[in-house]
Formats: structure tokens, sequence, C-alpha cells
């Protein structure tokens, strides 16, 4: 019976245990979900009335992203435009300009601050307006440099013009100066030939040749003849042409007389002799006159021929010299 007694009381003091162990387990169930509840009722509070200083930085994110974008495009058809420049003027000068090579580090410092500022994700607004300036003063650059690089380009062009110029001048004097050296080299040859033409400019010309063959009478006068058993002596008439460059002054002017065998009329006691012509030929000649010639005048010139011996019948033959050179000839037939 005790024994009995014993297991009940163990038995309620179980139960007891066990009840007041649910007790707690509920309280402290209880508990957390209201700590959870206030924690999430601060947090959605502190989000909609934290001051904007202390907000995520996300909603400045995403009101400054577009303008980045924007930055972003302005930049790329800014850098575009520069590629371009250098792509079509394909820098024509050989060595750049130091104001060309002193704007292309200034284009370079400035295409990196963009760089920089565009990239940022949480790019403020000072940082915008400081890229928006830089873009619009890059674009101001890029013109400026075009306008520098095409001014240089004329000037080399104007440059290049202005040496072909020199050039030609300095090949011209070169020319001139080969020329003159020619010249001297070749002086003696040169005055020669200018002599020769002189000479011959001055080389009087003799034309209208009259040719007639004289017999001569007992009461001494004189009749004409074509009969060459009957010649006593030959008249050989021409004409000194006007020459206006011949000087007035005595001329010495040579008649040779050729009979019909071909031979020379040429008796040196009647004052004939040789001439050597202008070719260095030795000519036997028959008579020598000195004319007092003026300049510019038609002269007529006679001489008579007499010889030692008859005149044989045949062609004789008549050629005027003056300064080495044949002047003019004429021919008559004696039967």
């Amino acid at each position: 019976m005790a024994f009995d007694n014993y297991n009940a009381l163990d038995e309620m003091d179980a139960n007891t245990t066990s009840t007041s162990k649910s007790y707690w387990l509920g309280l402290i169930t209880v508990n957390l979900g209201i700590a959870l509840l206030a924690t999430w009722a601060y947090i959605f509070w502190d989000k909609n009335n934290k001051p904007a200083a202390d907000k995520p930085i996300t909603t400045s994110v995403t009101s400054v992203s577009p303008q980045t974008d924007d930055l972003k495009k302005l930049y790329a058809d800014a850098t575009i435009k520069f590629d371009n420049l250098k792509t079509d003027l394909q820098f024509e000068l050989q060595n750049k300009d130091s104001i060309i090579t002193q704007k292309d580090i200034e284009i370079a410092q400035k295409k990196q601050r963009i760089q920089e500022l565009i990239a940022k994700v949480n790019a403020s607004a000072d940082e915008i307006a400081e890229a928006k300036h830089l873009i619009g003063s890059l674009n101001g650059d890029i013109e400026g440099y075009k306008t520098q690089v095409q001014n240089l380009n004329a000037d080399k062009r104007q440059l290049s013009q202005d040496k072909s110029i020199v050039t030609k001048e300095i090949d011209n004097v070169k020319s001139n100066i080969d020329s003159i050296k020619t010249i001297v080299s070749r002086k003696d040859e040169i005055i020669k030939q200018q002599n020769d033409i002189i000479f011959t400019a001055t080389t009087l010309n003799a034309s209208n040749f009259s040719i007639a063959g004289i017999s001569e009478r007992k009461n001494n006068k004189e009749r004409l003849t074509v009969t060459a058993k009957k010649v006593d002596k030959l008249q050989v008439s021409f004409d000194l042409g006007e020459n206006r460059i011949a000087q007035s002054g005595p001329k010495d002017i040579y008649i040779c007389i050729t009979g019909p065998d071909g031979s020379p009329l040429s008796v040196e006691a009647f004052g004939s002799g040789k001439l050597q012509t202008k070719e260095g030929d030795e000519v036997f000649y028959t008579q020598k006159i000195d004319v007092n010639y003026i300049q510019g005048q038609r002269q007529t010139v006679s001489i008579y021929w007499k010889q030692n011996i008859n005149f044989a019948s045949g062609n004789y033959k008549i050629t005027v010299y003056h300064n080495g050179l044949k002047i003019g000839e004429g021919t008559r037939f004696f039967k």
C-alpha cells in the first residue's frame, strides 16, 4: 500500500514539471515574436524617416545614371571626331609643331580626366558638371587643333612652293654659270666665230659683170671686138654692192682671170701674184686694186688687163675676191 502511494506522488510531480516547462517555452516564443515584429517595425520606420544625407547611395545612382550615359555618348562622339581628324589630316607635317605637340598633351589630359569621371558609378552632381564642362572644352580644343594643323599645313605648302621657286632660280643660276664656264672655256673659239661673222658681214659683194674685148688701132682709137685674135686687152667692170656694216676706207680687191684652158692669167711683172683664201687655199690673182669704198654706197669698178701673149678663143672666167672670200664671178666667150 505504501508502495502504491509513492508512485502516485511521483506521477503528480512529473506532470507538474511537464506543465511548467511548456508554459515557459510558450512565453519565450511569444516574446521572440514580439521582438522580431518590433525590429521590423523599427527598420521600416528608419528607412522612411532617416535624413536624406544618411539614405543609401543607390537613390543618387538611380538619378545620376542617365546623365552619365549621355556624357559617355558625348565623350565618345568627341573622341571619334578627334581620331577622324588625325586620320583625315594624316599629319602632312614631317615634324609636328611644338604648338601641336602641346595641344596633344592637353587633349590627352582632358580625355583621361573625363574617363575617370564618367567611369564613376556614384558620380556626384559636381563631377557630372565637371565632366560636361571638360567635354565641351574638349570639343573646342579639337576644333582649334584642326584649325592650327590646317594653318600649319597651309604654311608648309607655301614653303614648299617657295622652295620650288627658289630651287628653279638656283637651277637657272647654275645653268647660267655652266653656260659662262662653257663660254670661258671656248673663249678663243667663240671670239673666232664672232670675228668670222663680223668678217663675213663686212665683206663686199660683186655683181653686174661686164667683160669686153678691146682692139687698139694705130691712131690710138679703141674698138670692141668679140674675136679673140683681135683682142689686145680685156676690160672688166663690176659693181661693189651697198654694205652698211663695212667701214668706209680702202679695200683690197683681187681679180682673177682664168683662160679657156683653165690656167690663170698671171704675170708678176704686170702686178699679178698669189692670195690666200679664207679656207687656206692659195689662188693666183691677175690684178689687185685698191678701192676707196664708201659705206652703204654702190660703186662701179673697172680694170684693164693686157698681156704679153695673144688671147685664145674660148671662155674667159672672171673671179673677184675680198677678205679672202669669193664675192662674185662672170664669164665671156671670145670666138
